[in-house]
């Protein structure tokens, strides 16, 4: 076989190599789709009455920051590592953000325990919170997934738990928008609980479905 047969066959078939979006752009296409998806929810559910009054207090403000900075860490680290010369650590970018943000939420367990003793801390069920969240996380999680797909053979579980998390977290924003819980410890729980959901089922399914569009 002569040399330009075999170089022929190997060539045969090739795809010419996309370069992947750099992690800021990647993110700012992110974020703009899922202020759209969270926009139109808002317009959907309406706006909560109570939201000025509410940020003004100043600590639902901090929360709403704080989440929505643990999105966009999260979604910047994930495109940060679908990169194969990144170093993981970035993985840990969106931490102190969530730690705020549940720090936040903790603060106003406390404060609502001072102001009404045990009774703050009754938990009853809030299955619109999780549906909320979880239904408007995955599409917006499939969306990154989809984004981030050349790191299907890289790291894909670092990745896709990030797209959930950030997915989730904003979903959170949207949420606290439109519904209001009346105890800080609803919060905590419910929106915990719908958070740390759609990242362990990120993290779970989304390798499966990066190997799939990639």
């Amino acid at each position: 076989m002569q040399s330009e047969e075999l170089i022929g066959r190997l060539a045969a078939g090739l795809r010419p190599v996309r370069r992947a979006w750099h992690p800021a752009l990647a993110t700012a296409a992110w974020a703009t789709a899922a202020g759209l998806v969270i926009a139109a929810g808002v317009a959907w559910f309406g706006m909560r009455p109570d939201l000025a009054s509410r940020l003004r207090q100043g600590q639902e403000l901090v929360a709403l920051a704080m989440a929505a900075a643990t999105g966009l860490l999260a979604s910047f680290a994930a495109f940060q590592l679908a990169l194969p010369d990144r170093d993981r650590r970035w993985a840990l970018l969106p931490l102190p953000a969530a730690l705020a943000w549940l720090a936040t939420m903790g603060w106003g367990c406390l404060q609502d325990l001072t102001r009404f003793g045990p009774e703050a801390l009754r938990l009853t069920t809030s299955f619109s919170c999780l549906g909320f969240i979880v239904g408007f996380s995955l599409p917006l999680t499939l969306a990154i997934l989809w984004l981030a797909r050349h790191a299907a053979w890289l790291r894909p579980e670092p990745v896709a738990a990030l797209g959930g998390l950030s997915a989730a977290a904003l979903a959170s924003v949207g949420l606290a928008l439109v519904h209001h819980l009346d105890a800080a410890a609803m919060v905590l729980v419910w929106h915990g609980l719908s958070v740390l959901l759609v990242t362990v089922l990120a993290r779970a399914a989304g390798p499966l479905l990066m190997r799939a569009e990639a």
